[in-house]
């Protein structure tokens, strides 16, 4: 029996989630769920983002299913206390510092991009992001009263960007190996003209792509690879960025799909339980409406069945099980196009059930 803990989170979440759920039930897998309090939720009941109860229950656990947290009444928070708190939290307790973003555009959703559709049809990208350094995690960080230059005198804020070559190393032999199962050609996204860390970088994958003599490996600076994402996404295959670039850009590649909510994504470590999640918010906007899309928190459901249980076959089934409902015609607001059935977040649930 494989422990997963279910950590629906805010807004949207615990709706998108009771979908997923729904799809693992169905498969009727040995698989037990505890469910927890994350996010603003959990600042509400105890007072924090991500209480230490949780997180040995994440520990503990075989796989973490993670839903969305955020909500605007707490933007006003501390910030070591707002929801978003939660998710950086579980990536540093759990050791988590790769995270696989993949960016498909299914044949039938070429029409819900803002690309053209030559642009799009065929779209497989693979974003790997590493999530346990740089500016969010780096130190010193917080706010002074500026002492010199233009400014002095003046409240600032400052964050650190730093990675050590350790840390770059293992992010890019995860990255080189991705690309050796795939094209074997691996971006590597940085902004070495400007910044020393981006410069330890490119040496770092340079020097480790030695051990990948079949990939061929090509830097990339990061206004560019924003601009390629959108001139030219199909020349890229696999990419390998920091943790803020990775942030920004994984989200570009997202809408390249027609839809950020048809997204998975899986943050990995190294003997410790993977975190699944979609890489949407948590949009309290309309939360509780049955307009959301739950695909990707499915499809995150079949990443972790795939990456954490090595269960391939189930995990397949889930994908072709969207897939097929996607090329009947059944579709959630945000990909909502005519000649289409509009489904709630529940129905769309309840229509891969019954495909699957």
């Amino acid at each position: 029996m494989k422990k997963i803990a279910v950590l629906a989170g805010d807004g949207i979440g615990p709706e998108i989630m009771a979908q997923a759920l729904k799809i693992l039930t169905a498969l009727k897998l040995p698989l037990e769920f505890e469910e927890a309090l994350v996010g603003g939720v959990a600042y509400a009941a105890f007072g924090h983002p991500l209480p230490a109860e949780v997180v040995e229950l994440a520990k503990k656990s075989d796989a973490v299913l993670f839903g969305a947290v955020g909500d605007f009444k707490y933007d006003n928070l501390p910030r070591h206390l707002r929801p978003e708190q939660a998710i950086l939290g579980l990536r540093k307790a759990l050791g988590l510092f790769v995270n696989l973003r993949p960016a498909i555009c299914y044949p039938e959703l070429t029409a819900a991009s803002s690309l053209k559709p030559e642009l799009v049809s065929g779209l497989d990208l693979l974003l790997v992001r590493e999530l346990t350094g740089d500016v969010y995690f780096g130190q010193p960080r917080g706010k002074r009263i500026s002492p010199d230059g233009v400014f002095a005198g003046t409240e600032e804020g400052f964050d650190t960007m730093r990675y050590a070559v350790p840390e770059v190393e293992r992010i890019a032999h995860v990255a080189f190996k991705a690309a050796m199962g795939r094209s074997k050609h691996l971006v590597s996204v940085d902004k070495a003209n400007v910044l020393e860390t981006s410069q330890v970088w490119r040496d770092t994958m340079i020097k480790v792509s030695k051990e990948y003599p079949e990939v061929t490996l090509e830097h990339m600076y990061v206004d560019n690879a924003a601009m390629q994402l959108v001139k030219a996404p199909k020349k890229i295959d696999v990419m390998v960025t920091g943790n803020l670039f990775g942030d920004i850009l994984s989200d570009e590649a997202a809408m390249l799909t027609g839809s950020i909510g048809m997204l998975p994504s899986a943050s990995l470590g190294t003997g410790n339980p993977g975190l699944f999640e979609p890489i949407h918010g948590s949009a309290p906007d309309i939360a509780g409406q049955g307009k959301a899309n739950p695909l990707a928190t499915i499809l995150s459901a079949a990443m972790m069945l795939r990456l954490a249980f090595d269960m391939d076959a189930e995990a397949a089934a889930i994908e072709g099980a969207v897939h097929k409902v996607l090329s009947d015609g059944f579709r959630t607001g945000d990909i909502m196009e005519a000649g289409k059935t509009q489904l709630s977040t529940t129905a769309m649930g309840d229509k891969v059930v019954e495909t699957m």
